[in-house]
């Protein structure tokens, strides 16, 4: 047997002068052997670029002038509110408004049958005119007590005359003195009923006002510019005193009362601008303003009562269904900085959290402060954080110490 050298190995010929099969299958294990210990150290190099390379990560660019909104849920109301009836109690007879109808002030909304107070204007109206006949007839009279009284005066006094002369007798000029005096009572008398009579008309006269406030008192109309949300109460019922027969709204007190967090209620001031989505026009929103803040929270819910009113309601006036929910966004104002998704916030305790950053080239976690939040889940970063630290939004694992740069366009 021949022998042939493969390598460093001695390994046997086959007949026909050729390596056996021996030799072919050394060879073939020694080849594999030096392929898989290259395909080892290209892996394993490849492996370690993967690991060490710096990755290309999003990062928060800087933004300026971005809104900062506070969103909060609340309820269609209306500032003035009356429930409005009769003074005086009866039958209604006729009704003039109904829900949604827009009245104005004084207009008639409703009225109760007046035949019985109608009957008693005019008895009153009686009473004035014999009040005013008994005061002329007391002034005729004092008019006449008083020419009596002027001419016993006289004859009085012409008597002392004479009297003071001796050409009449004393008796004569005491008779005439005494006459005065009778004449004097008479006109106080006169005078007296004059007052009396006097004090009747007005008395007469107050009390005919007095039925004619009743009768007016029986036409229920509107108190001021507005419109009819509620009618209680249908012709031929009974109305008592002070019973609700409508319910009116003052169209331009109506605004929406929402409740905000009082988290997030820092920095909300009158006048601020307000948009209002109702549930019935989801696709729509209406432009408003901040017109009433709360002084007092809600101590169970934790939440501060806002009330917006439109700035221009025009046509599109959908603010008028009392009751119905409705969603604000207030734009308490701007904010610019590095805004994160909170999605990629460790810890977030409202005030700080961690997350993650490019420092040095590397990757690292880091425990920031917060300012404003945003509504689409956007909290700001405090400015103490230097702006050469990135801070990355990337949604990959990522490994503290591994290499790192912003992705382009970040």
């Amino acid at each position: 047997m021949s022998w042939i050298k493969v390598g460093n190995t001695l390994a046997p010929r086959n007949r026909s002068g050729g390596l056996s099969r021996i030799a072919r299958i050394m060879l073939n294990r020694r080849y594999m052997g030096i392929a898989l210990i290259a395909g080892g150290v290209l892996l394993a190099g490849g492996v370690y670029w993967q690991a060490m390379r710096p990755i290309a990560v999003q990062v928060v660019p800087y933004e300026q002038d971005v809104p900062v909104r506070v969103f909060g849920i609340g309820t269609v109301e209306a500032q003035v509110v009356s429930k409005v009836g009769f003074q005086v109690g009866g039958k209604i007879v006729a009704l003039a408004a109904d829900q949604g109808d827009q009245v104005k002030a004084g207009a008639l909304l409703a009225k109760l049958d007046d035949a019985a107070q109608r009957a008693k204007l005019a008895k009153s109206e009686v009473a004035v005119r014999q009040a005013a006949a008994s005061l002329a007839r007391a002034q005729a009279q004092g008019e006449r007590a008083a020419a009596a009284y002027q001419q016993k005066r006289s004859v009085s006094a012409r008597r002392q005359t004479l009297l003071a002369r001796g050409s009449v007798a004393v008796e004569t000029a005491e008779d005439a003195s005494a006459a005065e005096e009778i004449a004097r009572s008479d006109l106080r008398v006169a005078e007296a009923d004059i007052a009396i009579a006097t004090v009747l008309r007005d008395d007469a006269a107050a009390q005919r006002q007095i039925e004619a406030v009743l009768l007016e008192q029986h036409e229920l109309r509107a108190p001021f510019d507005g419109r009819v949300i509620a009618r209680h109460k249908e012709a031929g019922s009974v109305a008592n005193p002070g019973e609700a027969v409508f319910t009116l709204i003052a169209a331009d007190s109506i605004w929406v009362r929402a409740y905000v967090d009082e988290a997030l209620a820092g920095g909300l001031r009158i006048g601020q601008t307000a948009f209002v989505r109702l549930r019935s026009e989801a696709d729509n929103q209406v432009e408003a303003e901040i017109v009433r803040i709360d002084q007092e929270n809600d101590r169970v819910t934790e939440e501060r009562r806002v009330y917006v009113r439109c700035r221009v309601c025009g046509e599109y006036h959908q603010l008028r269904f009392l009751g119905e929910q409705a969603e604000v966004e207030i734009v308490k104002g701007t904010a610019s900085g590095r805004f994160v998704p909170l999605k990629y916030v460790e810890g977030y305790d409202g005030k700080s959290g961690t997350v993650w950053v490019i420092e040095n080239g590397r990757l690292a976690k880091r425990r920031v402060s917060f300012g404003e939040r945003l509504l689409d889940g956007r909290v700001q970063i405090a400015p103490d954080l230097p702006a050469s630290v990135a801070v990355v939004a990337d949604g990959r694992s990522l490994r503290e110490g591994r290499a790192a740069r912003a992705a382009a366009g970040s």
